[in-house]
């Protein structure tokens, strides 16, 4: 059973590593929880480390793990991790297509491959040439490596994601229940965009259309090869 503030700080960090990749410094968890010093930050992260919440990794500053969140709260990170991708889209008239040698020249933006499409057919970790960059403003991306992919379909229209959408991609092999994710599935070596929920040894690909059933896998018949951060979208 956790306290009011040690759900508070769990919640807290585990939007912030959603939202940049990284977890949030001592003073920013101190500021968030309107705590006056930081060792009632350590208290607690103490306890939400005892009680198998989180874990510390080794040799690296800011580094908090979310193991798992508290039954009731799931619910909420999702909500909370959706609405920060949902509020990261932009117009074309913000970020603009270029090729890869026009990209290069424009040192005030940042660039994210384009990597294709995301369907049936194309591992995307085996797409190696890219002949489009996506210039987009640094305040998009966090930290890490990321691509983009042109979504074809609608199934994940109920997510805000349209046919014809550019979606922004950090580049990770972990997922929690309810991120949205490029799965690649393996037997049929198709790359989807779906929300992932695991539990056991099985994993639950379930789209945001309820014209389409989720599919499930064993765990090893799936691969993460990204979450959704972001989306551009063309407006005609």
């Amino acid at each position: 059973m956790l306290t009011k503030k040690q759900k508070d700080l769990l919640l807290f960090i585990h939007s912030r590593v959603q939202e940049t990749g990284v977890s949030p410094s001592f003073d920013e968890m101190k500021d968030a929880l309107e705590l006056k010093s930081k060792s009632g930050i350590h208290r607690l992260i103490t306890a939400l480390e005892e009680r198998g919440f989180i874990r510390r990794l080794a040799h690296r500053a800011r580094a908090l793990e979310i193991l798992k969140l508290p039954e009731g709260m799931q619910s909420s990170a999702n909500e909370v991790a959706s609405a920060q991708a949902k509020s990261n889209v932009v117009s074309l008239a913000d970020a603009a297509l270029k090729s890869s040698s026009e990209a290069s020249s424009d040192p005030s933006s940042m660039t994210v491959p384009v990597m294709g499409r995301i369907a049936a057919g194309v591992p995307i970790s085996a797409i190696q040439d890219h002949n489009n960059d996506l210039v987009v403003s640094p305040d998009m991306l966090g930290n890490g490596n990321h691509y983009a992919l042109e979504v074809h379909g609608d199934s994940m229209i109920d997510e805000g994601i349209l046919d014809g959408d550019t979606v922004l991609i950090k580049e990770t092999s972990t997922a929690r229940n309810g991120d949205i994710v490029v799965a690649f599935i393996i037997e049929e070596e198709e790359a989807t965009l779906k929300k992932i929920y695991k539990s056991g040894n099985e994993i639950e690909l379930v789209a945001a259309n309820p014209a389409y059933e989720p599919r499930k896998f064993t765990s090893d018949k799936v691969q993460v090869q990204g979450q959704l951060i972001g989306l551009v979208r063309k407006y005609h």
